[in-house]
């Protein structure tokens, strides 16, 4: 069965513009896994800053009601939010909402966006609790947990228009009861898209892959400015040292071989730095970031990350994002 979902639909499910129009590009999904597998590339690989900060706005704080006046997507959103908030709803007393409301307001003055958690079946309690415990994070920490939490609830919401058109279809039931028993199972996600993405290829070992792109890519984000950091020399290297490994606090004169090079583009992603194979060679990975020259009155004059792609791992791609201000600097496995 494939999916006949409208960008207005995509847009319900996430308040990005920009992510709505790119899963209409790549619809229809013939499966909630496809779907969901496609968010995930284009929520972290695809968007910018500025597409993730628009999703963060169109939610509601806990116990906000949805403005009278509101498009079919704006309503859809709402009645999902209502939902995903029941509990925590069920479970407020005035004085949990007004404390509630007061780390709401302290958050929002701190990271300039609203507090965002996948609020489905926990307590105000739990989310009070929650919300003091990422308070102490630096911002470019708590920018990538809150995109991480908006990828939770645009995975639950992509399953309810996929068990919605079921109904709606009388086609057999197979897919909500299964996806239903994937997504309450998710608890805890670290780099949610990584995980679904894994799942997606869980047990296929016999479908054909062909890559469209590089298996390693990147991009950096000027969490400071807000938007992508353009203009950042990038430079990716492969161990190749007599040893197996580079050790710890050793300094090679030679062993790293320059595979590639390349200037993020004004969406602050490379060139292409690897060939486009389907199979990675395993090993160790270096890709540095000339950070200095982009901004020299920061504290890194570069930024290296080093990895490692196990035998395992090598069908896989991997997205090495560096999100970036003068004093810091965050980094994740995407996919």
């Amino acid at each position: 069965m494939e999916s006949g979902f409208e960008e207005k639909d995509f847009l319900a499910c996430c308040g990005s513009t920009k992510f709505a129009q790119e899963m209409a590009l790549a619809s229809p999904f013939v499966s909630l896994e496809q779907a969901v597998a496609a968010a995930t590339d284009i929520w972290f690989n695809k968007v910018d800053v500025s597409a993730w900060l628009q999703a963060f706005s169109a939610h509601p704080q806990i116990g906000d009601s949805a403005p009278s006046s509101q498009s079919h997507h704006q309503t859809t959103s709402a009645q999902w939010s209502k939902g995903e908030q029941s509990t925590a709803l069920a479970t407020a007393t005035g004085s949990s909402l007004q404390e509630l409301s007061e780390w709401n307001a302290r958050y929002r003055q701190k990271f300039g966006f609203i507090f965002i958690i996948c609020a489905s079946g926990r307590s105000t309690d739990e989310i009070l609790a929650e919300l003091k415990n990422r308070y102490p994070n630096r911002p470019i920490v708590e920018f990538e947990i809150a995109a991480q939490e908006q990828m939770k609830v645009t995975e639950l919401r992509l399953k309810k228009l996929f068990t919605s058109k079921a109904k709606v279809s009388s086609t057999s039931d197979q897919y909500p009861a299964v996806f239903a028993k994937k997504v309450e199972d998710r608890v805890s996600i670290i780099g949610g898209h990584l995980t679904a993405i894994s799942e997606n290829t869980a047990g296929r070992t016999s479908e054909v892959r062909t890559r469209t792109r590089p298996p390693i890519t990147t991009h950096v984000l000027d969490v400071s400015r807000g938007s992508p950091a353009a203009g950042i020399e990038v430079c990716l290297e492969k161990w190749e040292g007599i040893q197996p490994r580079p050790s710890f606090g050793v300094t090679y004169t030679s062993g790293w071989k320059i595979l590639g090079s390349s200037t993020t583009d004004n969406d602050g992603r490379s060139g292409q730095l690897l060939s486009i194979v389907d199979a990675v060679d395993p090993g160790i990975y270096r890709i540095s970031f000339n950070t200095g020259k982009y901004c020299p009155s920061g504290f890194f004059p570069y930024v290296s990350i080093v990895f490692e792609i196990r035998e395992s791992q090598k069908r896989e791609h991997f997205h090495v994002p560096l999100l970036l201000s003068p004093f810091s600097f965050s980094t994740y496995r995407g996919s």
